[in-house]
């Protein structure tokens, strides 16, 4: 299948890397890209280096895209440029943050992090002078305004079109496979779930065929041959429905089953119910201190409130920070006066 691979401006490597290589340079070499290493994925400012952040989801996130992509016979090295892309959206705190800016926006047509992901490469992310965004490829913002999954719904676009492109669900099925199996992971690390538990999903207990493992802790060393057996059986079966990244009744189904066991166990655990709350409170009231105090934003912001809403100004800079920096400008504005 062919892919529109132009820009909407000439690009001053173009005659040095192929269409994708660059975009994927683009996007590695963005600020959106390097803050993913300190956004939440599910563990909201996790305390252990064993926890996933929003980058290495990304990272594992675009190996199995680019895994899947190849047994489907369709474009790797799109697939990965879109998966690594995919999250750049997302704001401080994961989902629990998502939550906190749709609600502040909510008159205002609400958040999205998919949607925010586009205009950030092609407005807010401007290496170049003459131009906004990242100048990326149509067919990696086309994939990337079809994203979409059971936890991320893709917002309105000009792009987006009656088909997806057959990359763009492979993205997505990607996302889906890594959710489910890195934050099975992360949970049992964690003692919000169990090996007693996990057994509940058929997909687990088709995996887990070693003996019974003894003591506490004993599960670690058949976690992985576990989890490379789930992704063997996702993949095999996604492989017969080339060139279409789908999965077969039986496999959509059990694969669901585990990410409701996940949801039920370890999404809405009290132990991260209380940090996402903690998280919304935070960004909610980082989001009203902006419009409060409006000259606080940096330069680059407060200029664009000339002809930008605040609201979209304070929006585009509270959703690039960090986890940590969202929780420390907090500090820095709560003792100010409102501006006159």
């Amino acid at each position: 299948m062919s892919h529109d691979l132009t820009r909407d401006h000439p690009d001053p490597l173009s005659d040095l890397l192929p269409p994708l290589a660059l975009d994927r340079q683009r996007i590695v070499q963005s600020a959106a890209f390097r803050r993913l290493q300190h956004k939440t994925q599910v563990f909201v400012a996790p305390e252990s280096d064993h926890f996933r952040t929003r980058l290495t989801h990304t990272l594992e996130v675009a190996h199995q895209a680019r895994c899947l992509a190849g047994l489907l016979g369709l474009n790797a090295d799109l697939a990965e440029v879109v998966a690594l892309a995919h999250d750049l959206g997302h704001p401080p705190f994961g989902h629990a943050g998502e939550k906190a800016l749709n609600e502040c926006l909510h008159e205002t047509g609400g958040f999205e992090h998919n949607r925010h992901t586009l205009r950030i490469v092609e407005e807010l992310e401007h290496p170049y002078p003459d131009f906004r965004g990242l100048n990326l490829t149509l067919a990696v913002r086309t994939c990337l305004a079809h994203h979409a999954t059971p936890f991320d719904q893709a917002g309105a676009h000009p792009l987006r079109r009656a088909e997806p492109p057959p990359e763009s669900r492979v993205v997505d099925l990607a996302d889906r496979l890594t959710y489910a199996l890195h934050d099975l992971q992360d949970a049992l690390y964690a003692n919000l779930l169990t090996v007693e538990q996990l057994a509940q999903a058929s997909l687990w207990r088709a995996a887990y065929t070693d003996p019974p493992p003894r003591g506490p802790n004993a599960w670690r060393g058949y976690l992985r041959p576990a989890i490379d057996r789930i992704q063997r059986r996702v993949l095999e079966d996604a492989a017969r429905h080339a060139p279409i990244a789908t999965l077969s009744p039986e496999v959509e189904a059990q694969l669901a089953e585990l990410e409701q066991l996940l949801l039920t166990k370890v999404y809405r655990s009290e132990p991260l119910v209380r940090a996402d709350d903690h998280a919304r409170r935070i960004l909610a009231a980082l989001f009203d201190a902006y419009c409060a105090h409006p000259n606080q934003l940096p330069e680059r912001f407060h200029t664009r409130l000339r002809t930008d809403p605040a609201h979209r100004v304070v929006t585009d800079y509270v959703a690039g920070m960090t986890d940590r920096y969202c929780v420390q400008d907090l500090a820095r504005l709560s003792d100010l006066e409102p501006d006159s």
